[in-house]
């Protein structure tokens, strides 16, 4: 069973592989019927064509993500990460949000099965 540090640093590799600038690199991540709720899209993705659709754009702002609250809990199979984060975008901007990233043990690995993210109302 894996501890809620392990959990945490599935956020730190997915930040990763949003540094690399290639959407394929972040949507490995996902299951292939994942759902993405994004941040900064109204359209909902269910699955991995729709997902790397919105990381083409959401990478071109080059995010940078810190959490600033995690929430785990390990339930079985399943794992959720749920908290506040922010980004970092390089034109000086920045984004706070709440999140959601679910998360299920395939036997090899855990992959992101329902990840949400909405702005901040403030």
């Amino acid at each position: 069973m894996a501890s809620k540090e392990d959990i945490i640093a599935l956020f730190d590799a997915w930040n990763s592989a949003l540094q690399t600038q290639k959407p394929k690199k972040v949507v490995e991540l996902y299951e292939r019927d994942a759902v993405l709720l994004p941040t900064i899209s109204n359209q909902v993705r269910h699955n991995h064509e729709e997902i790397e659709d919105y990381f083409v754009t959401f990478l071109e702002r080059e995010p940078f993500g810190k959490i600033l609250e995690a929430n785990v809990r390990i339930f079985s199979d399943i794992a959720i990460n749920s908290g506040v984060y922010n980004f970092n975008f390089k034109d000086g901007s920045s984004v706070q949000a709440r999140y959601s990233f679910v998360y299920r043990w395939n036997g090899r690995e855990y992959k992101i099965i329902e990840h949400h993210s909405s702005q901040m109302p403030e």
